[in-house]
């Protein structure tokens, strides 16, 4: 079912305004061992390195 001209206008201006890209360059083994983890535990590349990134930032809050 493709997506209506006013539902892409919306995601859009949902992604300008609420979400930041951050590029990410690893080598293409590293991708693969990311993938093969982030499949490990049912989740996306993407989801995996959130998480992971999550996970570091309450870990060194705690730290201080």
């Amino acid at each position: 079912m493709p997506l209506s001209e006013q539902r892409k206008e919306y995601l859009y201006e949902y992604q300008k305004t609420k979400l930041k890209r951050i590029p990410l360059d690893v080598q293409k083994e590293k991708y693969d061992e990311i993938k093969e983890a982030a499949s490990l535990h049912g989740e996306s590349v993407n989801g995996y390195i959130k998480k992971a990134i999550d996970q570091r930032m309450e870990r060194e809050s705690n730290d201080k």
